[in-house]
């Protein structure tokens, strides 16, 4: 059973810098979708950013030009530089891949990263 391992979560000052990695810890083949989602306290997860096998990126209006989704295909890990961090950006950060090989399509979930901006 593949499982994603998220680490860079942490504490930072507002206008700080961190950097997200997922990592997967097995090969995961027919990869569609990369993605970071984010869950606030009593707030519903939502979408950061997602890569797709194809190279194209998607960010939720909040992060535009202060977060960025990469990958390395030979670490087998997904990226999310966030720049500029705002106290709104404090939640849970989870990772996610979607894949679809062998006629089957699975979903995997990492643990959670808590990222903190507060002065």
């Amino acid at each position: 059973q593949v499982q994603l391992v998220e680490s860079g979560g942490g504490l930072v000052q507002p206008g700080g810098s961190l950097r997200l990695s997922c990592a997967a810890s097995g090969s995961i083949f027919g990869i569609n979708l990369m993605g970071w989602y984010r869950q606030a306290p009593g707030q519903q997860r939502e979408l950061v950013a997602t890569l797709t096998s194809g190279g194209s990126t998607h960010y939720a209006d909040s992060v535009k030009g202060r977060f960025a989704i990469s990958r390395d295909y030979r670490k087998n890990t997904v990226y999310l530089q966030m720049n500029s961090l705002k106290p709104e950006d404090t939640a849970v950060y989870y990772c996610n891949i979607r894949s679809s090989f062998g006629g089957a399509i699975r979903e995997y979930w990492g643990q959670g990263t808590q990222v903190t901006v507060s002065s």
